[in-house]
């Protein structure tokens, strides 16, 4: 979205202004399942339902069929590390899936910037330290998780987990090539 000068002249996209040291996201690679429910820490049965109900689908890849494999991408594991938060604090799930979609339909580009705070049942978003006193002194939150927290611990969560293109064999952060994604990759291009 291009914004206006203050003498009413266009100027292009800022993205975000202030990444308080957060790490470019690498919007072409993702996690496979097992990988982002370890980092989430959620079950694997969790994440299945959630993307099949539509609650956290998978942007980098979907499942195409039968031995296919789900790619997230970071933010999709932030946000099921975020949900599962919310599920332990007796938040539930048509709130937490109401509080996604709102986030979603807004088209939240930093999500770093958001605390989400909650009373046990409904959710609330601030963006300001003076939403969330607000929130606190009148009495409706009770907690909250701030995701730029969140997305830092992430970040060292996943750190040593193995990343993958969509197009191409798991890759940890070291380089080395997870061998049998390989093979099935050589496999399926054979066929």
């Amino acid at each position: 979205m291009a914004g206006t000068d203050s003498d009413g002249g266009s100027r292009p996209d800022q993205g975000v202004l202030f990444t308080d040291g957060l790490a470019k996201l690498d919007e072409e690679s993702g996690y496979r399942g097992p990988t982002a429910c370890r980092a989430a820490g959620i079950t694997y049965r969790q994440l299945d339902y959630w993307a099949r109900t539509g609650l956290v689908e998978p942007t980098v890849r979907e499942a195409t069929g039968s031995g296919t494999q789900r790619l997230y991408g970071f933010r999709d594991v932030l946000v099921l590390r975020v949900v599962k938060r919310l599920l332990d604090s007796g938040v539930s799930l048509q709130q937490i899936r109401s509080a996604v979609e709102h986030l979603r339909e807004r088209g939240v580009e930093d999500l770093s910037r958001i605390t989400l705070m909650s009373d046990g049942a409904s959710v609330y978003e601030c963006t300001s330290d003076d939403e969330v006193i607000d929130l606190v002194q009148g009495g409706q939150g009770v907690f909250g998780i701030a995701l730029g927290k969140v997305w830092r611990e992430l970040e060292g969560s996943l750190a040593s987990l193995p990343v993958e293109s969509p197009s191409g064999p798991s890759v940890d952060h070291s380089g080395v090539v997870d061998e049998l994604a390989a093979r099935r990759q050589a496999r399926s291009h054979a066929s």
